[in-house]
């Protein structure tokens, strides 16, 4: 008997924190289910609409900085869309520039970013643009 009074006093509980979670008006148990079945695919919705949100933003990323730092050394930032060659090539360019790369650290998580360190006699804003435009037609024919 007490059980079953435990039981019960637990389950009106458990309706009371969904009724405040969910804000329903209802007392009843049924309609207390309802709202938050209704509540949750909300909430769904909202996490999709965040994610393709997220994507959105990710996929029109396009960051490219070259600043000289004095010494013959370029500091290269780079953040865009993560492509499946995207470092090689920029690595092959800077091969092709004869560019020696004295320190880089990449991250390939949600997007591709790259910041580096490279010796070299080319002024940064050619640079700039040299990456720039490889990073933006990677970037489309990935799309």
């Amino acid at each position: 008997m007490a059980c079953k009074i435990h039981r019960k006093i637990a389950l009106r509980r458990k309706l009371q924190i969904l009724r405040t979670l969910t804000k329903s008006k209802s007392e009843k148990k049924s309609s207390i289910v309802t709202d938050t079945s209704l509540y949750i695919n909300k909430l769904k919705l909202q996490v999709e609409a965040i994610k393709k949100e997220c994507q959105r933003l990710i996929n029109q990323i396009h960051e490219v900085r070259v600043e000289n730092v004095g010494g013959g050394f370029l500091a290269v930032r780079v953040r865009c869309k993560k492509g499946e060659q995207i470092m090689g090539s920029i690595l092959e360019m800077f091969e092709e520039l004869n560019l020696n790369v004295v320190q880089a650290s990449i991250t390939c998580k949600n997007f591709f970013g790259m910041e580096a360190i490279v010796e070299a006699d080319i002024d940064a804003a050619v640079l700039n643009k040299a990456i720039f435009d490889l990073v933006r037609m990677q970037t489309q024919n990935s799309t």
